[in-house]
């Protein structure tokens, strides 16, 4: 763990990798252009050039395997692509290609059931947040939006709570409520308040142990320094044969 910029090679990195990337291919990625939708008076470069730092930020540390959501694979066949064209260009193989890696469930979807899950869409559930909190948040989740009545059957398969569930519930629940949800024989309510009780559950440790680095934090700049003193040194390895490979000196 550490602050990214505590290696400044990164920065490194992304300029001359910056060198090799089309502006066009830039501007026409998905998720910029989504951003320009959300954003249209505030579109500066740092919106621009983020998928080349992001790349930078991978490649850097020789990284093969990236575990990422599918919104981000966009990103990553891009990164691949600059990493392919920084090696032809200077005929090298210094700079690995990221695979994708997605778990079982790719892509979480925010409590509004209509974008992803993130802070700057308001649609997030804190980490930190309190359990009260927590189910309160749960509890304004969109389910199946065909369910209107308690007695109407549900199909978990549209519902997002059910997404989630398959991630902190146990799977004797899971299952239960995927057929109990189908045949009315559950309520959304109800659903919303098990999962919000697992959820807990599952981020007590967390909490806990966010709490107790909370008390103590000349620890946690211990951590960071030592994770950036780690990361810089496979960086600077990296970033010398960059330069040899560009023609810059080591």
């Amino acid at each position: 763990m550490f602050v990214q910029s505590h290696v400044p090679e990164v920065m490194e990195l992304h300029t001359i990798l910056s060198m090799v990337t089309p502006l066009g291919k830039l501007t026409d990625l998905p998720t910029f252009k989504e951003k320009v939708r959300l954003q249209p008076n505030n579109v500066n470069y740092g919106l621009v050039g983020y998928p080349v730092l992001m790349t930078a930020d991978i490649v850097l540390y020789k990284t093969d395997v990236v575990p990422v959501g599918v919104d981000q694979g966009p990103h990553l066949e891009f990164a691949r692509e600059i990493v392919r064209s920084f090696n032809y260009r200077y005929s090298t193989s210094v700079l690995i290609e990221p695979q994708m890696k997605n778990t079982e469930i790719p892509k979480v979807l925010g409590i509004d059931g209509k974008e992803k899950m993130g802070k700057s869409n308001n649609n997030h559930i804190e980490l930190a947040a309190t359990p009260e909190e927590t189910r309160q948040r749960v509890m304004q989740m969109v389910t199946d939006p065909a369910r209107m009545k308690r007695t109407d059957p549900g199909n978990p398969d549209v519902c997002n709570v059910f997404t989630m569930h398959k991630v902190f519930s146990p799977a004797d629940e899971v299952a239960m409520i995927n057929v109990e949800c189908r045949r009315a024989g559950i309520g959304c309510v109800d659903c919303k308040k098990r999962f919000a009780a697992n959820l807990n559950a599952n981020l007590e440790p967390f909490r806990e142990k966010r709490a107790a680095l909370a008390e103590d934090p000349a620890k946690v700049w211990d951590i960071l320094h030592e994770g950036a003193d780690r990361a810089r040194t496979i960086a600077q390895q990296t970033m010398g044969e960059v330069r040899e490979a560009v023609g810059l000196p080591k």
